[in-house]
């Protein structure tokens, strides 16, 4: 029975090597966070919200994807002040919001916070930005709440169903990924992240401290998991093709999350929609190369709406 006394302990001395605790949230805070005042209580959510740029200007919504936060607009954000009111909020369970108390991480569930944190700050029309998760969160919202919406960014968006998946169908998140909730090394993050860049010095320590830090928040992980588990994608056609307002589709030529040519099917469906590509950069333009990306989506932003 030796094996097993010597199993054991190894089991012991990985579990430690490998437990990765939360960290505490008023030190996340501190290291994040630019304002106490940056929140909102929205439908029972509490929201870390940000808000820069002249009350008076256009309102630009900028809606992160999954697993990021507000800060992946932190460069783009900064330059589109000076034209607009530029709103970035935290998804529940991302950055600095907390979970969502009702455990839904739903599309339904997150329009209807993103609707209240516009009429919150009296918004009624705003240009919406979104990318990869948060680019099918912004189209669902022209479609469903067209009223709402100027105009449309699409970075990378999610919405068509990858192959060997089926609309309407919640997917499977494998057990092992469950082990995320206590163990996630910075090596191991890093390893994951690293795909979402074309170049590897993109993604400088700092950037991965940053992810590392703010997936460690209180229930973060937990969350995460759960928006996988209710993640149920339908069939986009039909409500894209209810889009009409002017959209631009961005792309980096080397994202390897979701594909280049996914491209083609959004600009089929999609009435008023047109394309940038960028050589050389992956599935996250705002951070690997935001002074390349950002001149045609302000461009396209700055146009008067006919």
């Amino acid at each position: 029975m030796k094996w097993l006394a010597v199993f054991a302990l190894v089991c012991i001395i990985l579990g430690w090597a490998l437990w990765t605790p939360d960290l505490d949230r008023a030190l996340l805070e501190q290291r994040y966070r630019r304002s106490p005042a940056d929140h909102l209580e929205v439908l029972g959510a509490f929201l870390h919200v940000r808000v820069t740029g002249p009350v008076d200007k256009p309102a630009v919504v900028l809606l992160h994807g999954f697993g990021a936060s507000l800060h992946t607009w932190e460069p783009w954000a900064t330059a589109l002040e000076r034209d607009f009111r530029v709103i970035r909020l935290d998804f529940p369970g991302s950055g600095l919001s907390p979970p969502d108390p009702t455990a839904n991480y739903s599309d339904t569930r997150s329009l209807q916070l993103l609707l209240g944190v516009l009429d919150a700050l009296g918004i009624q029309r705003a240009h919406v930005v979104g990318h990869s998760m948060g680019g099918r969160i912004a189209w669902t919202l022209a479609a469903r709440h067209p009223s709402r919406v100027d105009k449309l960014v699409l970075l990378a968006p999610d919405g068509f169903a990858s192959p060997g998946f089926a609309y309407g169908v919640a997917p499977g998140v494998p057990a092992v990924m469950q082990l995320m909730r206590w163990t996630l090394p910075q090596w191991m993050l890093r390893m994951n992240l690293e795909p979402a860049y074309a170049q590897p010095t993109a993604m400088t320590d700092a950037l991965l401290q940053r992810y590392f830090d703010l997936l460690r928040a209180p229930g973060a992980r937990q969350a995460m998991l759960q928006r996988m588990e209710q993640t149920v994608l339908v069939d986009p056609v039909p409500l894209l093709r209810t889009i009409q307002i002017p959209t631009l589709l961005g792309w980096g030529e080397m994202d390897a999350m979701i594909p280049p040519a996914n491209a083609q099917d959004y600009l089929k469906a999609l009435p008023n929609a047109r394309l940038v590509t960028w050589p050389g950069i992956g599935h996250l333009p705002q951070e690997e190369a935001a002074e390349r990306t950002l001149p045609a989506v302000r461009d396209f932003l700055l146009e008067p709406i006919r």
